[in-house]
């Protein structure tokens, strides 16, 4: 199916800021035919002589009419990041192709309570799963483990500061925690699962994404405390995001 789905034309909207390296596009795309919580899209960009340049990104919200929104991390060396988070601006245009992917996504439909395991930019997908259960009020609960560099790498930090009843949120820093916090930084562990996650016995549905070394690690803890295989659904990325 990925072969047979159409490029689109796709104006840019809105450019909000994350963090220091990271943006929030917000794309006008004219036939969007709608997506799923934790789907991807193809970015292409074209030069003027004709070479093309194409990357992939998680969407980072639900679906709203022909709006596309994604939160892309400025790579240094990248071929399309940098264009991005850098160069757009508002009316400016790229080419998007999706929605791909039918495993790594959440449908408000689902009663099993979730954990959401995060990775630095990883969080992306699964913070449109948030958006999608606050969007049509789920009551699934969820809780969300998110493990960044430091404070200053968090994305969507405000509006995860917002109550959002359902919703529990836990943070692990990797190289600098902030003042007071009561853990000290490094590596995920089985205690920081256990603790911020779900009991096995709730059969919780697991939805893990990041770099591809996180990842591994964090779905082993999660089998290691018990979780079904079945249940525990991953997506990782390379330096690229691609």
């Amino acid at each position: 199916m990925r072969g047979r789905l159409p490029w689109r034309a796709a104006r840019l909207r809105e450019v909000r800021a994350e963090t220091a390296t990271a943006r929030t596009l917000v794309f006008e795309v004219p036939g969007w035919p709608g997506h799923l919580a934790g789907q991807h899209v193809d970015v292409r960009l074209t030069a003027e002589d004709g070479y093309t340049a194409q990357r992939s990104y998680s969407l980072a919200a639900p679906p709203d009419g022909e709006l596309v929104t994604l939160t892309v991390e400025t790579v240094p060396d990248g071929e399309v990041s940098p264009y991005l988070t850098g160069v757009m601006e508002p009316g400016d245009q790229v080419e998007i192709r999706g929605p791909v992917g039918g495993w790594f996504v959440w449908r408000p439909a689902g009663k099993a309570p979730v954990l959401l395991v995060g990775g630095g930019s990883g969080i992306v997908p699964l913070m449109a799963m948030i958006r999608e259960r606050r969007r049509t009020g789920s009551r699934a609960p969820f809780r969300l483990v998110y493990s960044l560099r430091d404070p200053e790498s968090r994305y969507y930090a405000e509006e995860l500061r917002r109550p959002d009843p359902g919703l529990d949120v836990a943070y692990l820093y990797t190289r600098a925690a902030p003042d007071g916090a009561s853990r000290p930084a490094g590596r995920v562990t089985l205690a920081d699962l256990a603790e911020g996650g779900w009991p096995a016995g709730f059969e919780a549905d697991c939805y893990v994404c990041g770099p591809t070394g996180f990842v591994e690690a964090a779905a082993d803890l999660l089998l290691t405390l018990g979780h079904a295989p079945e249940r525990i659904r991953t997506e990782r990325f390379g330096p690229t995001g691609g």
